[in-house]
């Protein structure tokens, strides 16, 4: 399955603007969350089917890349 473009998505009218992963309703902040916690990523895909893997690994990836640009831009 192709990964949505853009990966996340928020709208005014989707919970109240939160961030969401593309096509779902399951927030970002909710993997964030997860991890944060300990639970590996099969424990965050098992409760929310609608996200895949390969779309929970690619907004990780994201995230990644925003935290490296900004540390360099610093």
């Amino acid at each position: 399955m192709p990964l949505p473009d853009p990966l996340i998505t928020a709208s005014a009218e989707r919970l109240s603007g939160t961030p969401v992963f593309a096509g779902t309703r399951v927030p970002v902040q909710t993997l964030i969350e997860y991890l944060e916690a300990g639970d590996p990523l099969d424990d965050f895909l098992k409760d929310f089917p609608s996200v895949s893997r390969e779309h929970a690994v690619a907004v990780l990836e994201l995230a990644k890349s925003a935290l490296l640009a900004k540390a360099a831009a610093a």
